[in-house]
């Protein structure tokens, strides 16, 4: 048997070794205590298989059965079945049919992480934060995410309609959306005058690959004068870690990029950067926001923590888990997406639940009104407010940072008022805002 570790929202990383479970390394008498609840569960289904008012089919009960026991452990650990695990390979590699959102489970609710550039639902309107109610009219409250997902999946020019809840709409409303086929290129860039803007999606098989020629091309387009980089990672949900391993060390001279901690000492690993920065020291700067999650955070840890690169922006989500994709039973089985471990940066942050802070927090919309009731931190949300939620034995949960967060000017209005920020630093100018103190809980 093999296992595919991965770290983000949904993705394939590497492969490692299953350990065997011998009773001699966990204890036979926890092994009996185990068979004997299995026994239990036998029983359970035989009862189901011959009572419930309608006849059900023995691999829908193990299969709902598998799910009910994995998805309890925590929110990014679920049961793929074989066609769920056969979309999630196809969707690594950077091509898949769908809608384009990066989605998760959140009081019963599919809610959208973010959506993905240059897709259907980025087209539509969808936002980061939204609620998905219904699926064609079909409430799916409570429902399975994995089924969800696969009730807005669909071929290519096939249509579907999503019911959204809203914060700041009274009522829920319809989106009419047209499927496609998503082709995800994880890496766009271009010139800004005298600066590389560098996009990273997501971080699929491409990624790396992406990076090394948008680095290449921008160097081409501005010359020997080009002043630095700025590389937007905002709204990232993740991805493959070993691309976010090899994107940080396309920065980075030396030294390690992320270790990986289990519940045993001897599944630590270390990954160090091989050397060779492709910006040849330039300036860095990364854009980072409450979306920023998974294998960005470990490029933005990584970057931080070498003083390679400046953050700006907001505390990202605090995703600081990974999961091995663990193969079940042949080709007809499907999957567990299972969280083995947790990452750490260089330092040897662990950032679960907290998110990486910016080195300089600077919002994107306007500066609430003093007479707001709800705080800046009552309004983002993070890993910390996903129910049953890894914490973070280092920070003892939820972290409130009182980092000043720079605002825009009142009644100056900016289309991207961070990038603006970030591309004024980069050129030596000022950039008219507002700071003010409040502590960002993230």
């Amino acid at each position: 048997m093999k296992r595919y570790g991965y770290v983000g929202l949904g993705a394939v990383v590497g492969f490692v070794t299953a350990l065997a479970l011998f009773p001699a390394a966990y204890g036979a008498p926890s092994i009996l205590s185990a068979y004997r609840q299995l026994d239990l569960f036998g029983d359970a289904f035989e009862r189901v298989r011959d009572n419930y008012v309608r006849e059900v089919d023995d691999s829908e009960l193990i299969s709902a059965a598998i799910k009910g026991m994995v998805s309890s452990l925590d929110p990014h650990s679920s049961y793929l079945d074989p066609k769920s695990y056969t979309d999630m390979q196809v969707q690594t590699r950077g091509e898949f049919g769908g809608l384009g959102i990066e989605v998760t489970m959140e009081d019963g609710l599919v809610k959208v992480i973010s959506p993905i550039d240059d897709t259907p639902a980025s087209r539509a309107g969808i936002k980061a934060g939204d609620y998905i109610a219904q699926i064609d009219g079909q409430t799916i409250q409570g429902g399975d995410l994995n089924d969800a997902v696969e009730k807005m999946r669909g071929p290519e020019g096939s249509k579907v309609t999503l019911t959204i809840l809203r914060k700041g709409e009274k009522k829920p409303f319809d989106v009419a959306l047209t499927r496609a086929v998503i082709r995800i290129e994880s890496v766009k860039a271009r010139r800004e005058g005298s600066v590389g803007y560098i996009r990273i999606t997501t971080f699929n098989e491409r990624t790396a690959s992406g990076l090394e020629k948008a680095v290449r091309d921008l160097k081409q387009q501005i010359g020997p004068g080009i002043k630095g980089y700025i590389v937007d990672m905002r709204n990232n949900p993740g991805g493959l870690l070993d691309q976010a391993i090899t994107v940080s060390d396309d920065f980075l001279t030396g030294g390690e990029v992320v270790s990986t901690r289990g519940r045993r000492a001897q599944d630590t690993q270390r990954f160090n950067a091989r050397g060779g920065d492709l910006t040849d020291g330039k300036p860095v700067l990364v854009l980072i926001n409450e979306g920023t999650a998974s294998a960005s955070e470990i490029v933005a840890g990584a970057l931080q923590d070498h003083r390679r690169a400046t953050l700006i922006g907001m505390t990202s989500f605090g995703k600081g888990s990974v999961q091995t994709i663990i193969p079940l039973g042949g080709d007809h089985g499907g999957a567990l997406r299972l969280t083995t471990a947790k990452y750490y940066t260089p330092s040897g942050r662990s950032i679960q639940a907290t998110g990486i802070e910016p080195d300089i927090a600077v919002a994107q919309g306007p500066a609430p009104k003093p007479d707001a009731t709800a705080t800046l931190a009552q309004r983002l949300r993070s890993e910390a407010d996903l129910p049953g939620h890894l914490t973070n034995d280092a920070e003892g949960g939820k972290h409130v940072s009182k980092v000043p967060v720079v605002w825009p000017q009142p009644g100056k209005k900016y289309d991207d008022f961070q990038l603006t920020y970030a591309l004024d630093r980069l050129n030596g100018r000022l950039t008219a805002s507002v700071t003010q103190k409040e502590a960002v809980a993230q």
